[in-house]
C-alpha cells in the first residue's frame, strides 16, 4: 500500500470518569434498539467522546471486546456525526448473539438509527 493513498481516520476519545457517564445518563437523551442503548449529551468540546458500557451479563471478556471492537470502529468509520457530544453506548445481551459474519454492517446500521434519532447524524 502507498501511503499517499489513505486519508488518516480520527481518533476516538474515551469518556473514562464514572462522573462524566453519570452526567450523560441524567443530563442526555436516549435512544434504543434491540441490541444497543444510546445516550448522548453537549460536551462544549470540538470532538465527540465515547464511552462503552457492557455488562458481564452480555458474555465472557471474549465476547464483549468483540462487541467494543465492532462499536469503535463503526464510530471511528462514520464521518457524518456531528462533534461536540458525549456518547455513552450500552450494549444489550442479544448482541452477544450476532453472527461473525456480517455483524458489522449490522451493528453499524443499528448504531446509525440510534444516531439520527438522537439528531447526531444526517440522514445519508
Amino acid at each position: 500500500m502507498r501511503r499517499g493513498c489513505l486519508q488518516p481516520l480520527r481518533p476516538l476519545v474515551s469518556i473514562r470518569k464514572r462522573a462524566d457517564f453519570k452526567c450523560v445518563y441524567s443530563s442526555g437523551k436516549s435512544a434504543a434498539n434491540r441490541l444497543f442503548v444510546a445516550y448522548a449529551a453537549a460536551n462544549g468540546l470540538p470532538h465527540n467522546r465515547l464511552g462503552i458500557s457492557i455488562s458481564k451479563k452480555v458474555g465472557c471478556a471474549v465476547v464483549r471486546n468483540r462487541i467494543r471492537r465492532l462499536i469503535k470502529e463503526s464510530l471511528r468509520l462514520n464521518t457524518s456525526l456531528s462533534g461536540g457530544s458525549d456518547i455513552v453506548i450500552i450494549a444489550r445481551m442479544p448482541a452477544a448473539t450476532l453472527p461473525r459474519e456480517g455483524s458489522f454492517a449490522q451493528v453499524d446500521e443499528l448504531l446509525s438509527q440510534l444516531f439520527r434519532r438522537l439528531k447526531l447524524q444526517d440522514k445519508p
